[in-house]
Parts: structure tokens; sequence; C-alpha cells
């Protein structure tokens, strides 16, 4: 298989970010200005087509939510 096709491949893990959002009543819009990351790369993020996240974006967000990394990030 070459990396290419590699990339394409499912990692595994789901972002609850929509989820989240919803029951704290709170816009992705909101959530950009909160944790300075742009709505571009939150919506990547929201729709599992993330490849990487930093540990300092990862703490803004989990910090903006109240919740905890596997409140976030969860095995699909």
């Amino acid at each position: 298989m070459s990396p290419a096709e590699n990339d394409d491949e499912l990692t595994g893990i789901h972002c609850r970010l929509d989820e989240l959002l919803a029951e704290r009543g709170m816009t992705l819009t909101e959530l950009s200005t909160r944790v300075g990351v742009s709505i571009v790369n939150l919506s990547v993020l929201k729709n599992d087509r993330a490849r990487a996240i930093r540990y300092s974006t990862l703490r803004a967000i989990c910090d903006a939510l109240a919740c905890e990394v596997g409140d976030l990030l969860v095995l699909a």
C-alpha cells in the first residue's frame, strides 16, 4: 500500500466536537474565538478529517468545553 493510500484510511478515532458544542449551547464560531483556532481547522476536526492535532490545541478545546480528552476523542 502506498503512503497516499494510507492517508485515506480512517483512523478509527471519532471527534465528538458537534455533540459537545450542542450540549453546551456553543457555536463553532464561539469556540474558534475562545481557543484561537480557525473555524476551518475546527471544522476539519469536527468532521473527522483531521490527521493530527497539537496538544496545545487539544488542551485549549478541552478547557473551553470543560471536558476531558476522552470526552472529545473516542474510538470509533
